[in-house]
């Protein structure tokens, strides 16, 4: 089994979590300030609502699926060309018969 580890530009779920924290807790920082100021609830009450959210994020990046995992560094190869046409019918062109090559010599 390849060990895991994070790239930045691969497209499984716990590459992606890993991205999503800063985002997480800048929303629910504003989400509590914002509940503050409206006078709802204080901010040392609700403050623990962000350790879930944190808490919340670590999880879905360290047990998230790693199905389509590319692991840094991995290069994509190329992708396949299409066939030519004059390869997609099958057969090999003939070679010249020796009677062609008889009348297309003179001496």
């Amino acid at each position: 089994m390849i060990p895991y580890t994070r790239n930045k530009n691969c497209p499984c779920v716990r590459c992606r979590a890993h991205g999503m924290m800063g985002a997480a807790v800048l929303i629910t920082l504003g989400v509590l300030f914002l509940l503050e100021n409206y006078g709802v609830i204080r901010f040392d009450q609700s403050f623990p609502v962000l350790l879930l959210v944190i808490g919340c994020v670590l999880l879905i990046s360290r047990t998230g699926s790693t199905e389509g995992h590319i692991p840094p560094g991995w290069v994509q190869p190329p992708p396949m060309q299409p066939p030519q046409p004059w390869t997609t019918t099958g057969s090999a062109p003939q070679p010249p018969t020796t009677e062609q090559n008889n009348s297309q010599v003179k001496p």
